[in-house]
């Protein structure tokens, strides 16, 4: 087996020195308490971190005070000869950036090791989307499987199917919902997206009438004791995971013919595309999608070859 990749295996962190451990532990309670970073986010931080301290620490370093930049580029160097993807590099860096930098603030070192650290640009491909018609075909075959059957997963089912198109909320948004946060009035929901942050999210018309359908007695007949007020109800009656989510957005969509195997991201990329395609501005979509930056949302500004000929025959005098 060659160096590199011997190396390129994190240590187990019993493993990392008492000062590292103590470190990482510390970031972690950061991620968690002060920046509001959900389970799964911290959990990335901690292998991404728990890697680079392995690494400084085969290097002679004895503490984060002592990691320097050159420890730094040969971690990064080290998961490119691994065979690591641009974009998980990219991740990566912004990891060790993030670490740095509390490590500077809380005291741990007197510097930034990563302030001069080259931001590797991950490559971003378009992500693959759902066209109009197979959106329709999915929709409207979950409904008519669920009429078909009146079982309350069924029905349950197409709300979720709803609302991930209608909203473009992230799959875990969508686990998180309560009841009370859906607004009827208003035909908005509520929705507390990365670092904690609330925003509301409007849906349309069939989405509504999927939501009223599984909250009356489909929802009521899956109910138990520990259900507490999760929107979304598995068949034992606690609140729906994300594992289940990705589940059944897989199966419907394998019934539609000829659709990309989605999940619900690829629903959430399919709505924001269809928003823009539809005139929404992409500031608009930004906040809708729960977008730190609007760079991110730009990934979608691509748009069809008949659309921006369509745009061309009615807006060019010479066309």
């Amino acid at each position: 087996m060659p160096q590199a990749h011997a190396v390129a295996h994190q240590p187990p962190p019993d493993q990392l020195s008492d000062e590292f451990a103590s470190a990482l532990d510390a970031f972690d309670r950061h991620l968690r308490s002060e920046r509001g970073l959900s389970p799964r986010s911290v959990r990335a931080y901690h292998a991404d971190i728990a890697s680079l301290l392995g690494h400084a620490q085969r290097r002679g370093r004895r503490g984060v005070g002592e990691i320097e930049l050159a420890d730094l580029r040969s971690w990064l160097a080290l998961q490119q000869t691994s065979g690591r993807a641009r974009s998980t590099i990219a991740r990566k860096a912004s990891a060790a950036r993030t670490f740095t930098r509390w490590a500077e603030r809380s005291g741990r070192a007197t510097r930034d090791a990563a302030a001069r650290l080259a931001r590797p640009k991950a490559r971003h491909s378009l992500p693959e989307v759902l066209g109009a018609g197979q959106v329709v075909s999915l929709l409207d075959g979950a409904l008519a499987r669920a009429q078909a059957s009146a079982d309350p997963v069924a029905i349950r089912d197409v709300a979720i199917l709803e609302l991930l198109y209608a909203t473009g909320i992230r799959v875990s948004e969508l686990c998180g919902l309560d009841i009370d946060d859906i607004d009827d009035g208003r035909r908005t929901i509520r929705v507390f997206g990365k670092g904690a942050k609330e925003r509301t999210v409007p849906f349309g018309a069939p989405a509504e009438t999927a939501l009223h359908a599984w909250r009356g007695g489909p929802r009521t007949a899956l109910v138990r004791p520990d259900s507490g007020p999760a929107l979304f109800l598995g068949r034992r009656g606690r609140r729906i995971d994300q594992r289940a989510v990705r589940t059944l957005v897989h199966e419907h969509l394998a019934m539609v013919e000829n659709a990309p195997d989605l999940g619900p991201h690829g629903l959430r990329h399919t709505a924001a595309t269809h928003l823009l395609e539809g005139g929404a501005d992409l500031r608009s979509v930004q906040e809708l999608l729960g977008h730190a930056t609007l760079a991110t949302t730009q990934i979608y500004t691509h748009v069809s070859v008949d659309r921006l000929k369509r745009a061309y025959d009615q807006a060019h005098p010479r066309a």
